[in-house]
């Protein structure tokens, strides 16, 4: 194999093991664990840690498909590495009524 090629297949190995590592979500934070919504907002959070986000403000589409990084309080970081997302919760998961809601970086969702 020809030296040149090594070095790009060690990076694209760390690459796909580093996007595949999230750490699971706490036994303590399972009710963020679920499918979120809003009329401008979707967030889905695994147990296996894993974030999908998708968020409409206006003309701006904002989207995360990342690894659970953590938590720090009621917010929860996802990214690679040192390029992450903090995602601030005002709101952590709570039942009003009949639903589930949480408030994420000042938007109210629904647990599907």
């Amino acid at each position: 194999m020809s030296r040149r090629i090594l070095p790009i297949l060690w990076i694209t190995l760390l690459a796909v093991l580093l996007a595949a590592c999230g750490k699971p979500v706490p036994a303590d934070k399972s009710a963020y664990v679920g499918d979120w919504q809003s009329a401008t907002m979707m967030l889905r959070i695994s147990q296996e840690g894993r974030v999908a986000y998708r968020r409409v403000d206006g003309n701006t589409r904002t989207s995360v498909d990342a690894p659970l990084q953590g938590f720090q309080g009621d917010d929860f970081k996802a990214g690679l590495g040192p390029i992450a997302t903090t995602f601030r919760v005002s709101a952590p998961p709570h039942q009003d009524g009949n639903a589930w809601k949480m408030t994420v970086d000042g938007v109210e969702l629904t647990r599907q």
